[in-house]
This record gives C-alpha cells, sequence and structure tokens, in this order.
C-alpha cells in the first residue's frame, strides 16, 4: 500500500471487493470471480483518478493452470452485462498482473476480475481469489483494499448454453443416476424463444459417465414433429422429468405434449377431453440401454386422466423407485372448475399400466415425490397461495404424506413453514449417506423475494427440521430458479440446474452439505 505523500495534495480511495457465491463454469468466456469496487471521494477533478493495473493472488485456488485467462472488466455503474474490457492476461501463476487504463470521476466505479477456465476441470476444484494491489498514477493512493469474507467458488460445467445447437433456450431440467452411474440430464430445448408451450420445444437429454466431468452431445429423444399436419410450434413437448427403475434400470421420461392452439400457453389452452385435439397429452419414452436408444413416444392419457380435468401432466424433476419396486411420478391436474392440484402417478408393473393419486391440495402444481423412511410418500409442493416479496413465515413450500398411494392426503406439520420459496419448482430426493438413516437433500431458490440464492439443505429426519448447518448456497443470483437434484455416487451429490437460458452442473461432496462450506 502507497505511503502518503505529505508534500502533494492526494485523494483517498478506498476499494472494496467480494468474491461471489457462483460457480466457475466450464465452457463460459467470463465468469465473475472478484466484485471491485472503488468509491472515489466528491472533490477528485473529472478524469484525474486513473487505474493502470490490478494484482491479484489466488489463494484458494486448486490448480492455477485450471485458469486459461484472466480478465478485468469495468463499468460505471453495477452491471457486468454492461461491462467492457479492462485488460487480460494468459499468463497465470500464484499473482497476475492485468494492465490497462480506465479514468474514474468521483462517486462509486466497480471493476471485475473474470476468468475463462482451461478446458474442463476437475468439478471438485475450487476457485480463490484476491486483489493484491492497485497501480493508480502518482496523484493519488488506495486509502484501503477491503475484502469482505468468502469462500473459494466451485467449478461446475454450462452443460447447455442459450444458442448451443440453434435453440434459442435451455429450460426445465430433470436428472437422475441409472443402476451403472451414468447421469441421465433432460430438459426442454426451446427453439424460437423462451416462452412455454405452446412453442416449437422438444426434450432433449444429455449423458455423462464419469460423474458429470464430461457430456455426450445432446439427443432429442421426445419430438412430436408435424402431428395432425400442424407445425413444430403447435406440436410441443416439454417439462420433463426422468425416473430410473431401480429393479431393471429402465429409464422413463415423462413430459407434456400440447398440440394446436398456436401462440396459447398450455395451462390455459388445455380443455377437458382425452384427444391431442381437446387437451394436453401425459406422454413417456424409456430407454433400456442406460440411455443409449430411446422408444418412441407412449401416451399414457387414457389411462390417468379425467376426462373431466383441463390438464394433467407430469411434475418437471425426476421420480423415484419405491423400495418395493413401484415407480412414481409426481403430477399436477387443474380440475373442472379450473383449479390445480399436485398429485401422483404410479406403476406396480414396471410401467405397463399407470395409476393416479388424488389431489393432495388445491392451488398447488409442480411437485416432487420422496418416500420416507417408513414408506410413506412425501410429496413437496409448488403452492401457488405464495407471492414473490411476501415475507410472512407462511410463503412456503406446501408438503403432504399419504400411505396409500395417493387416495388420501395428510399434511405435513411442516408444511409451508420450513421450506422459503419465491414459487418456484423444487427438487426432492432420498440420499444415501454412510452413518445417518433417512437422509433428504432439497434444492431450491432460498428466497421468499425472487428466484435467487440457490440452495441445497439437508434433513436427518424425514424433513421435519433443515438445520442452518446442513446448507450450502451455490448460485447467488436471480436465475429462472428450477433445479434437479440426485445422488452421484456414495460421496457425491449432483445438481442441475437454470441459469438465464442455461444450464448448469454442479458436483458436490456431499460432506460438504452438511457442513456448509
Amino acid at each position: 500500500m502507497a505511503a502518503c505523500n505529505n508534500q502533494k495534495e492526494v485523494h483517498k480511495i478506498t476499494v472494496n471487493t467480494r468474491q461471489p457465491v457462483l460457480p466457475v463454469l466450464a465452457n463460459k468466456e467470463k465468469n465473475k470471480v472478484l466484485a471491485i469496487r472503488f468509491n472515489i471521494p466528491e472533490d477528485s477533478v473529472p478524469g484525474e483518478v486513473r487505474v493502470k493495473s490490478f494484482t491479484f493472488g489466488f489463494k484458494g485456488t486448486t490448480q492455477t493452470d485450471d485458469i486459461a485467462e484472466a480478465l478485468v472488466l469495468y463499468a460505471s455503474e453495477d452491471d457486468f452485462s454492461r461491462a467492457s474490457l479492462f485488460g487480460s492476461v494468459t499468463d497465470i501463476g500464484p499473482r497476475a498482473k492485468v494492465t490497462g487504463e480506465q479514468y474514474l470521476d468521483s462517486g462509486e466505479h466497480y471493476f471485475w476480475l473474470a476468468v475463462r477456465l482451461k478446458g474442463t476441470p476437475d468439478l471438485l476444484h475450487k476457485i480463490g481469489a484476491q486483489l493484491t494491489h492497485v497501480g493508480l498514477d502518482d496523484k493519488n493512493e488506495i486509502l484501503e483494499i477491503a475484502q469482505e469474507p468468502s469462500k473459494p467458488q466451485r467449478i461446475g460445467i454450462a452443460v447447455r448454453q442459450k444458442h448451443d445447437d440453434g435453440a434459442d433456450t435451455y429450460r426445465i431440467p430433470g436428472l437422475a443416476t441409472t443402476n451403472k452411474g451414468a447421469l441421465i440430464a433432460v430438459y426442454d430445448v426451446r427453439y424460437n424463444n423462451s416462452a412455454d408451450l405452446q412453442e416449437d420445444i422438444d426434450v432433449g437429454m444429455s449423458r455423462s459417465t464419469d460423474g458429470g466431468q464430461t457430456w455426450e452431445n445432446m439427443k432429442i429423444i421426445m419430438d412430436m414433429k408435424e402431428y395432425g399436419g400442424r407445425p413444430q410450434d403447435e406440436n410441443g413437448i416439454g417439462d420433463p422429468a426422468v425416473l430410473v427403475d431401480r429393479k431393471t434400470n429402465t429409464i422413463w421420461v415423462a413430459a407434456l405434449w400440447l398440440s394446436g392452439n398456436k401462440g396459447k400457453r398450455a395451462w390455459n389452452a388445455s380443455k377437458p377431453g382425452m384427444t391431442p385435439e381437446e387437451t394436453g397429452q401425459f406422454v413417456l419414452v424409456k430407454s433400456e440401454d442406460d440411455g443409449l436408444t430411446w422408444s418412441d413416444p407412449i401416451n399414457i392419457t387414457p389411462q390417468i386422466k379425467d376426462p373431466d380435468w383441463q390438464l394433467f401432466f407430469n411434475g418437471p424433476g425426476s421420480g423415484i423407485t419405491m423400495k418395493d419396486g413401484t415407480l412414481v411420478f409426481a403430477a399436477q391436474y387443474k380440475d373442472k372448475d379450473k383449479v390445480p392440484y399436485s398429485t401422483i402417478i404410479y406403476s406396480r408393473d414396471g410401467g405397463k399400466t399407470w395409476h393416479v393419486g388424488t389431489g393432495a391440495k388445491s392451488d398447488t402444481t409442480e411437485a416432487q415425490v420422496v418416500e420416507l423412511s417408513d414408506g410413506s410418500l412425501m410429496l413437496n409442493m409448488r403452492d401457488n397461495r405464495n407471492h414473490q416479496g411476501r415475507k410472512d413465515s407462511l410463503n412456503g413450500r406446501s408438503v403432504a404424506i399419504t400411505r396409500d398411494m395417493g387416495k388420501t392426503w395428510a399434511e405435513h406439520p411442516t408444511s409451508r413453514k420450513a421450506l422459503q420459496e419465491s414459487t418456484c419448482m423444487a427438487s426432492i430426493i432420498e440420499v444415501d449417506v454412510a452413518g445417518k438413516n433417512s437422509v433428504l437433500f432439497f434444492s431450491n431458490p432460498d428466497s421468499r423475494a425472487a428466484r435467487d440464492h440457490i440452495t441445497i439443505k439437508a434433513s436427518i429426519d424425514d424433513g421435519m427440521s433443515w438445520p442452518q448447518e446442513n446448507q450450502l448456497e451455490i448460485y447467488e443470483e436471480n436465475t429462472y430458479g428450477y433445479s434437479c437434484l440426485t445422488q452421484v455416487d456414495k460421496d457425491h451429490a449432483g445438481i442441475l440446474y437454470e441459469g438465464r437460458g442455461d444450464l448448469y452442473f454442479q458436483k458436490i461432496p456431499i460432506e460438504d452439505i452438511f457442513s456448509g462450506l
């Protein structure tokens, strides 16, 4: 830090830095790793302060060779998307110096250190960064560089990004681990824009056989083409969920197909009836070779939909195989009075025939299901009574229990109290953790105000409590908010979640979720 020169007037400049809670993503050109805020005194002459360089340390970085390039970006307001390049460097060691030139007027100014990764580093590696020196002209000095307490950022991978393979947006993640250890990711491929059905949407699938480190090329596994002579944008299919039959390793994917109704939203366009011309269709595909090839669409609407219902389809994310072999997907329907209900569908014969439960609670929609230690099923539901910005304790997930495969439901004691939300999809899974019985993992945007602060939480008492010490935030900024969890192996969890048109995957040590590290 420069010494004060008492023979000339100098401006005392304060600098605050913070490492955000965000992943550093392979396949992304610019990943934020350090936010830098300058405060220039009001008595500064416009344009008199000139920044010439930044020097950074990388304490907490697992391996600096993971970094291909370090970039410094600048904006006059706190908006990374509007930032311009100050300078960059590719020679990354224990320290890196980035040079450039930026004149600053009085007030606040914003710089960011961003990095581009070299290929796909080990997903268990981390990136730490610190600002150690700022080079200014000789008329100014830094009074203080203050770095907020922070943790090194985890490395992740952008499995799908906006405009990959000609698609405008990727949304609605589902994720499961097969009996052979492959990860199966499913999602909406939204070709024209980010809008929900009805639109030109197919279900895409990405597969990884090395725990998420690398992913095979995307396959389209559900495409209703030009059914009925109607174009692709009138035969969209989406909102997928994936389920692995633990007895046979057959992989099932469920989705909603809507035919016709150009330019209308499926939620409102679908009407009572059973045919594709009348109502949305509940469709499955399956793979019997660990995700390499997939069946033609299997329409189970005639088996499970009440003709009076306006709409019936799955809850997006993942389904489960119960300990007795029963296959279960969460589902949702809108009754003849247009009131939505969460429920389940299930099969006791390996997917040949399917049955549907009753509604667990009115005004609930996207749900996920998990089997508890006593064999009952817990349905964790998005509740439309919630509102973004609402602050009271009832702005949370609804939870119900069934002991008779959805014939009857009982409200859980934690319902709308334990897991806050901002009206969004969420994920819940049961995991096998050595030394612990009946462990549940849950993920969603941990906020009542917005779809931000995506957090993984753990419960060791069948969802009765979700202690603060068993919570791990992974993405602090606002996103589309949907996520899906899986157990990758005995030591790691995986999560696939939405950015803003992208889908990100992270592999998390299970012990980190219990320690919050």
